[in-house]
C-alpha cells in the first residue's frame, strides 16, 4: 500500500509539473455568477478576471470596479471623462488593459491599471496613480479621416461619409498570438468601433490591428483628460481586415480563446439588409492573414485578410458565417472551454437608476445558433 500511494503520488505531482503554469494556477471551482455590483454609471462594457489572484474586473463606461470572484467590491477607478470600453487581463505584467475614447477630443487610448493597486473604493483616475494610459495614432487617422474632402470633419456621427472603413473609435481588446499562429508572444490586439451606416459600401469590415507592446512603457503617460496626449507608437504591428458585414459599432468585446485557438468577436447587429446581421463571429486563428482587395473602397485598396471559422450559422448569398449570442458586454476565457460572459441591467436605489453587471458562468459548445450554454 504504502508503495502504491508514492507511486499516486509521483505521477500526480508529475501531471501537475506537466500542466500548463496557467492550468495549475487555477482555482479547482469557479463560481457560476460573479456579481459586479449597481453603480450610477453607464451599462457595464467589458470584463476581466485575474484567475490566480482571485479578482474580476468590470468596466462601467466611466468607472472600474475590481471585486473578488464572491462579487464583494474591492476597489474602483472613477473620474473618467471618456468611454471605457472592452477589458483585457495581462498574465505577462499582471495588469488590465482597456479601450479608452475622447471623440470629442479625437484621442483614443489604451488605458493600463495597475490593478495591484486599486485597494479602495472611488479612486481617481487621474490622480491615483493607479492608470496610464497609450495614444493609438492609427485609430485617430482613420477616424478623423476626411473621406469627401470637403475640408470639415463632422465629427461623432455615423450620418457622414467621413472615418475611414467607417471608423467610430475602438471597443474590443485582447491578448493573442499573431493571427496564423497558435502560440508565441501575446499581441495586444484592438478592434475598431464601427459606424452602422447602411447608406455606404466602406464600413462592412471589422478592423483590428496587432501591437508588440514589449516597449511600451516609453509610451505610458498619465491620464490627462483636459489635454490628452500623444505619446504613443507611430502605427500598429499590424493592420487586418474581417469581412462580416456591417455591424452597429463594431466589435464590442474581442477575446482569444485557447481552448479552440480562436478569437471571438461580439457586436451589435448591424442593419443593412444584404447581410445576415449576426451579433457573434469567430476567427479562424489558424490561418494567416491573406492579403486581398477590400471591397467597397473608395479607391482600390489591398489589405490582410482573416478568415472566419466555418461553423456556426452561414449566409450562402455573402458567405458570412456567424453566431446569434449576447456577449457585447463582456466575455473572457478561461482557455479551458468555459468563459464568463457578462450580463447587463439597471436597478433603482433610493430614486437613484445605477447600471449592473453579472457575469456568469459558460461552456462552448459551437452549436447554432448559440455556441454557448450556462454552467449552473
Amino acid at each position: 500500500m504504502r508503495v502504491a500511494q508514492l507511486l499516486l503520488a509521483t505521477l500526480t505531482a508529475s501531471a501537475l509539473l506537466a500542466l500548463p503554469a496557467q492550468a495549475a494556477d487555477r482555482p479547482s471551482r469557479l463560481p457560476a455568477e460573479v456579481n459586479g455590483g449597481a453603480w450610477p454609471s453607464g451599462h457595464v462594457q467589458g470584463i476581466a478576471i485575474d484567475q490566480k489572484k482571485g479578482f474580476m474586473y468590470f468596466s462601467f463606461t466611466n468607472l472600474l470596479v475590481k471585486t473578488d470572484l464572491a462579487g464583494k467590491p474591492v476597489g474602483s477607478v472613477t473620474g473618467f471623462t471618456g468611454h471605457l470600453g472592452d477589458l483585457d487581463f495581462n498574465s505577462r505584467d499582471g495588469r488590465v488593459y482597456g479601450s479608452l475614447e475622447y471623440k470629442a477630443a479625437k484621442s483614443f487610448y489604451i488605458a493600463i491599471f495597475d490593478v495591484d493597486r486599486i485597494t479602495s473604493l472611488d479612486m481617481n483616475a487621474e490622480t491615483s496613480d493607479v492608470v496610464t494610459a497609450v495614444y493609438l495614432k492609427d485609430v485617430v487617422d482613420d477616424y478623423s479621416a476626411d473621406m469627401n474632402d470637403d475640408g470639415v470633419f463632422d465629427g461623432d456621427t455615423a450620418k457622414t461619409p467621413d472615418h475611414r472603413y467607417g471608423c467610430s473609435g475602438i471597443d474590443g481588446v485582447a491578448f493573442g498570438p499573431a493571427f496564423g499562429k497558435r502560440g508565441g508572444g501575446d499581441k495586444l490586439t484592438v478592434a475598431y468601433g464601427i459606424y452602422a451606416n447602411a447608406d455606404r459600401q466602406d464600413n462592412d469590415y471589422q478592423v483590428i490591428l496587432q501591437y508588440d507592446i514589449k516597449q511600451w512603457r516609453q509610451y505610458e503617460r498619465p491620464l490627462t483628460q483636459t489635454a490628452p496626449h500623444t505619446s504613443g507608437p507611430d502605427k500598429s504591428d499590424g493592420k487586418y481586415f474581417v469581412r462580416t458585414g456591417n455591424t452597429t459599432y463594431g466589435v464590442q468585446n474581442l477575446e482569444y480563446d485557447g481552448h479552440t485557438g480562436n478569437w471571438f468577436m461580439a457586436a451589435y447587429k448591424g442593419i443593412k439588409p444584404q447581410f445576415p446581421n449576426y451579433s457573434f463571429f469567430m476567427i479562424d486563428g489558424a490561418k494567416p492573414a491573406v492579403i486581398k482587395p477590400i471591397e467597397g473602397q473608395p479607391q482600390p485598396e489591398r489589405g490582410k485578410t482573416l478568415s472566419l471559422v466555418e461553423r456556426g450559422l452561414h449566409d450562402q448569398t455573402t458567405g458570412i458565417w456567424g453566431w446569434e449570442f449576447g456577449g457585447q458586454y463582456g466575455l473572457a476565457s478561461l482557455d479551458d472551454g468555459r468563459y464568463y460572459v457578462a450580463q447587463q441591467g439597471t436597478v433603482v436605489e433610493d430614486g437613484v437608476t445605477k447600471q449592473t453587471g453579472l457575469a456568469q458562468l459558460h461552456r462552448w459548445t459551437g452549436k447554432a445558433p448559440a455556441p454557448f450554454e450556462r454552467v449552473q
